[in-house]
């Protein structure tokens, strides 16, 4: 490698990744933040999901079960995309599982038994959650002119109703 060349990678090494982006600096910290708060939930609520998948019980078993697979398939598949986006208009995000833990706004659940008419109500509470957490995030997003973020989020709102709506039949007697 020659000079020039080790001058411009050094010169690139040392731009910051707000320049990325035509969103304001500070409009991307903020929308930054947020998203890596959802991204900290989801994946929280994935792996409760999962959980609750893995253990459940009762009369209602395969329904119940096939369900929450397909629901903790949804949240996964929305963390990659969260990442990617965040990183996308020049922000950072989750690390590692410490980072998560300090992060989420959904708890754990780590009980050794969970009846599954509460795995299911916990589950819609947690979904409910983060549908609002969702909302707020557009709200900043459209303040922001981040149209893009604000489509993408539109979409996982309308995912997180629909599970909020089977959630909410699932537990009906």
């Amino acid at each position: 490698m020659n000079r020039s060349q080790e001058e411009r990678l050094t010169a690139l090494r040392g731009r910051n990744l707000v320049d990325t982006s035509d969103i304001l600096a500070n409009d991307v910290r903020e929308i930054a933040a947020a998203m890596t708060a959802i991204l900290a939930d989801v994946f929280t609520l994935y792996l409760k999901t999962k959980n609750f998948h893995w253990h459940m019980s009762g009369p209602h078993f395969r329904d119940f079960h096939l369900a929450l697979d397909e629901q903790a398939d949804q949240l996964f598949e929305m963390t990659d995309l969260i990442a990617e986006r965040t990183r996308m208009i020049g922000g950072t995000t989750i690390r590692s599982i410490a980072h998560i833990a300090q992060v989420a706004l959904i708890a754990n659940n780590d009980a050794d038994f969970v009846t599954p008419e509460d795995m299911l109500s916990e589950l819609w509470e947690d979904n409910k959650s983060l549908v609002l957490s969702l909302h707020r995030t557009h709200e900043l997003c459209d303040s922001s002119g981040d149209v893009a973020t604000a489509s993408m989020l539109e979409n996982w709102i309308d995912e997180g109703q629909r599970r909020v709506w089977f959630l909410f039949e699932m537990t009906r007697n």
